[in-house]
């Protein structure tokens, strides 16, 4: 069963980040907040395809589901 941490250090592995915080407590249903200068100037869609880049196939194996809140560190600043 994949933990939070596991998680995170996945996405830390494949996107760097300004800041992350994953919760989940089931193993498979996880969210995340996602803080990422390389979202600078991408439409949404495009913010979450980078998330499922760093997972690979992670995301058909091991997490059922992901929810995301992805910024960039300008708007994480004025959230």
């Amino acid at each position: 069963m994949l933990s939070s941490e596991q998680l995170k250090q996945y996405i830390l592995a494949g996107l760097a980040c300004e800041h992350l915080e994953v919760e989940g407590d089931d193993g498979t249903h996880f969210s995340a907040v996602v803080v990422s200068s390389a979202f600078e100037g991408k439409r949404l869609i495009q913010r979450h395809q980078l998330v499922y880049a760093a997972l690979g196939d992670r995301m058909r194996a091991e997490i059922h589901a992901l929810s995301m809140k992805t910024l960039t560190p300008a708007e994480w600043q004025n959230a």
